[in-house]
C-alpha cells in the first residue's frame, strides 16, 4: 500500500487522504456499534468507550478475514454529537493507537441525527486490502 498526501498540502494528522493498493483481497467491514459479542451495549453514555469498543469490533471483523489494522485502507465513523467527538479527541486518539498503532487510513467523520441502535453514539464501518 502507498499513503498519498498532496505535497503540496498541509500533512494531516489522525489520517491520509488517500491509499493507493496494487492487489489483494478487498474486505468491506459493515457499520460496528460499542455491541459485546452478545450485542449488548458498552459504554452506555461514555463516547470514548463506545468509540474504542466499535474500532475493537471492525478489527474483529477484519482479523477474521485474516487481516490486521495495517490492512485498513478506510475508515467511516457517524457520530450523534460531533462536539463530543472533538472534545474527547485526546482520548480518542489514545484508544485508537492502542488498537491501530501508528497506522492512519483515509477516514472521514459524519455528524448523523441518529444510529439505528437507539444507545449508540457512534458506529465505525471500514475497508480493507489484504495484500
Amino acid at each position: 500500500m502507498e499513503i498519498i498526501n498532496p505535497p503540496t498540502w498541509a500533512r494531516p494528522t489522525g489520517y491520509n487522504n488517500g491509499i493507493k493498493t496494487r492487489a489483494g483481497s478487498l474486505v468491506f467491514v459493515a457499520g460496528q456499534v460499542a455491541w459485546d459479542e452478545n450485542q449488548l451495549m458498552v459504554g452506555r453514555g461514555d463516547f470514548v468507550r463506545q468509540f474504542d469498543q466499535a474500532l475493537a469490533n471492525v478489527l474483529t471483523v477484519l482479523k477474521a478475514a485474516g487481516g490486521q489494522p495495517a490492512h485498513v485502507v478506510k475508515l467511516t465513523l457517524f457520530v450523534t454529537d460531533k462536539a463530543a467527538y472533538q472534545r474527547h479527541q485526546t482520548e480518542i486518539g489514545q484508544a485508537y493507537r492502542r488498537q491501530m498503532g501508528a497506522h492512519y487510513p483515509a477516514m472521514t467523520l459524519v455528524e448523523v441525527k441518529s444510529l439505528l441502535e437507539e444507545e449508540a453514539l457512534i458506529e465505525i464501518e471500514g475497508m480493507a486490502v489484504i495484500e
